[in-house]
């Protein structure tokens, strides 16, 4: 982004997120009900940035009655190609606002400017336009039934219903295009939920959609507090699904609170992906990998490379290369061009980081990576690789979420005890395997407990179902199945 698009692009930016912003209900906007308010921070600089409705419960049922009455009404009788066509002109204005919306993820978020612009805002057009290709593919089957008597059986898909989206504050356009697309290409109804850390570009979404002729109630969108609004939605006896991308934690009270109406859930929880690099990789493209695997936006990424499993013939050469690129990390605000890693989201999540590395150091970790002061008034945190971890340890165990990479050698040739180490984990939603040996690299897909597996690369794309195994979550998103999650299948047997 030139100077000038930069220039015009952060004076959209600053004005909307200036504006008084108010909950989206049934196509109004409309004040939270309390008449509460909260405020959002620009990590990297600690200043505030918008002034945003705290929903809770009063709110959450009013979303849920325009929501079902949107379900009921219009959508029920919403031809597949007219959904289509509404997404594909949402992913149309989201395209024509790029440049915008990347500055206010990055004012929100921290992130650097060219990670959202090129990488998350193209992601949540994409996540649109490959969705609104569902709108007219979602069928059943006809089967034929072996009992006595004559049968004309088949299936039907039907929108699950009124769903909750609660999405995190690492990727917030992303993952909010990643939940709303299948969604309303199923026919459903949705409520968004954005991070109250991030929900600028939530509701610059939301105000896209009503331009894009959504009809009313289709999708609203509730700002506020994750215990108040997320709560109330995850309890509502009126949702019929919810899906929720953040915390294990979270992710088990969601569980519990579901319980209530049997309510339709998909998680996509906590990760502590292991990258295994065998001893015939090629080291700089293996090394550059989990350098950028960690430290991409800080290491706020669920499926970020944070266990690095190398053999001990490369492991010396393989993470002093990967400590060289930490060291050489630029840190500062994300709308530097010259920024290659801004804050982490918040003052919590800063202190959190670097109490686990704190915790590595006492239990014998060994950090390799060159101390810095950080002179900076955001929250900062340095890119660290420690060596010397062990299974035992918390920041080898336990999710971190931050710039922090964990480096084990192993001596074994045999796969299988080499899988092992790395299944040796509450956590199963990524693994990255570096290898030229197809044999082995085949091998280890199989043996890798994991939902996603990358070898030598590769990243998100919306074709490809992603989820986890273990405490990673239940279900995918993306892809076949991540839209058939948003159906109910219906059987039906018809005498004659």
């Amino acid at each position: 982004m030139d100077a000038a698009t930069l220039a015009t692009a952060l004076d959209k930016a600053r004005s909307f997120a200036a504006t008084q912003h108010r909950l989206l209900i049934g196509g109004r906007w409309l004040e939270a009900q309390s008449g509460r308010t909260f405020d959002s921070y620009n990590p990297a600089t600690r200043e505030k940035l918008a002034t945003v409705a705290a929903a809770d419960e009063a709110d959450a049922d009013l979303a849920v009655r325009a929501a079902r009455a949107a379900l009921d009404g219009p959508l029920a009788t919403q031809k597949p190609s007219d959904r289509a066509k509404l997404l594909w002109r949402l992913a149309d204005l989201v395209e024509a606002h790029a440049d915008e919306l990347a500055v206010l993820e990055t004012l929100d978020n921290g992130k650097p400017l060219s990670e959202s612009r090129n990488f998350d805002i193209p992601h949540a057009i994409e996540v649109i336009r490959y969705n609104a290709g569902w709108c007219t593919k979602l069928s059943g089957e006809t089967i034929a039934l072996s009992g006595p008597g004559n049968w004309h059986a088949y299936t039907i898909r039907e929108p699950v219903g009124v769903v909750a989206q609660i999405v995190p504050w690492n990727s917030p356009l992303a993952m909010a295009a990643t939940k709303i697309a299948p969604a309303l290409a199923a026919g459903c109804a949705v409520i968004l939920k954005p991070a109250e850390q991030t929900p600028l570009t939530a509701l610059r979404l939301a105000h896209l959609a009503l331009e894009a002729g959504l009809p009313e109630g289709a999708f609203n969108l509730l700002t506020g507090i994750g215990e108040e609004a997320g709560a109330a939605l995850t309890e509502h006896p009126g949702v019929d699904k919810v899906t929720f991308t953040g915390s294990t934690e979270v992710g088990r009270a969601i569980i519990r609170a579901a319980a209530g109406n049997f309510k339709r859930l998909t998680l996509e929880l906590g990760g502590k992906t292991p990258v295994i690099v065998l001893p015939d990789a090629d080291l700089d493209k293996a090394a550059m990998g989990a350098a950028r695997s960690i430290f991409t936006n800080a290491g706020q990424i669920c499926n970020a490379g944070s266990r690095l499993y190398a053999h001990a013939k490369i492991f010396d050469g393989l993470v002093e290369r990967v400590a060289e690129y930490a060291d050489g990390i630029t840190l500062g605000s994300g709308l530097d061009p010259a920024t290659r890693m801004g804050p982490v989201v918040s003052q919590e999540q800063q202190q959190r980081i670097q109490g686990y590395v704190e915790s590595g150091l006492e239990q014998g970790a060994k950090r390799i990576t060159k101390p810095r002061a950080i002179d900076q008034k955001g929250y900062f945190v340095q890119p660290t690789v420690l060596t010397d971890t062990t299974a035992s340890m918390r920041v080898v165990r336990e999710e971190i979420f931050g710039p922090v990479l964990c480096a084990m050698r192993f001596d074994e040739s045999e796969l299988t005890q080499i899988a092992a180490q790395a299944n040796d984990s509450d956590y199963g939603l990524g693994a990255v395997v570096w290898t030229n040996d197809l044999s082995a690299a085949h091998h280890l897909v199989r043996k890798l407990k994991a939902g996603t597996v990358r070898v030598n690369g590769g990243g998100l794309d919306p074709a490809l179902p992603f989820g986890g195994f273990k405490q990673s979550g239940w279900g995918r998103e993306n892809g076949r199945a991540g839209i058939e999650a948003y159906t109910e299948i219906k059987s039906v047997a018809m005498a004659f």
